[in-house]
């Protein structure tokens, strides 16, 4: 697969055969991670933390689903892996730099699961609610100054990756001459 092809083929996978990635799909995984592009160079603002943990997994899904007031509520798909991308965040909201980094490291390794035909979806809402929970926050053992950004969860799935037609103006775009 090039790179448009997984570009074009890349989607959210949500159902997952419950079997672990293996620890050279981690490490490749992580390898993309660590080839994002990082503003400023500052990987000193990032950190990654590798849960599999699944009695951790199902109590944050668990404060999740009393947060969000849904008893079927399901973040996490399933999947037996995740990687939360945590970050040091500035106090002036104008500075993005370091939620466009977590977003692209997490971009980055969604793709090299796309490559390696594993599922792989972008997490969002759940580590936003989890940033109320200290409890579960404190046994991350984050570095001073870190906060859960985003995440991917991941794991095998039966799902394919296929190309899919990206319409165009999908996104309003203005040409500016």
């Amino acid at each position: 697969m090039n790179t448009l092809e997984a570009l074009y083929s890349r989607r959210s996978i949500r159902k997952y055969t419950g079997e672990s990635i293996t620890d050279a799909q981690l490490q490749e995984i992580l390898k993309a991670a660590y080839a994002a592009p990082v503003g400023k160079a500052m990987y000193e603002t990032l950190n990654l933390t590798v849960i599999t943990n699944k009695d951790y997994m199902a109590r944050w899904e668990a404060y999740m689903r009393e947060v969000m007031e849904n008893p079927d509520l399901r973040p996490f798909f399933g999947a037996p892996t995740m990687i939360l991308v945590s970050s040091k965040f500035p106090t002036a909201p104008a500075n993005n730099t370091n939620y466009s980094n977590a977003a692209i490291v997490v971009h980055n390794m969604i793709l090299a699961a796309v490559e390696m035909g594993l599922g792989a979806c972008h997490i969002w809402g759940a580590v936003r609610v989890l940033n109320g929970n200290e409890e579960l926050v404190k046994e991350l053992d984050l570095p001073e100054g870190m906060s859960p950004c985003c995440a991917l969860v991941i794991g095998q799935t039966e799902e394919k990756y296929a190309l899919r037609e990206i319409p165009d103006q999908h996104i309003r775009t203005v040409y500016m001459k």
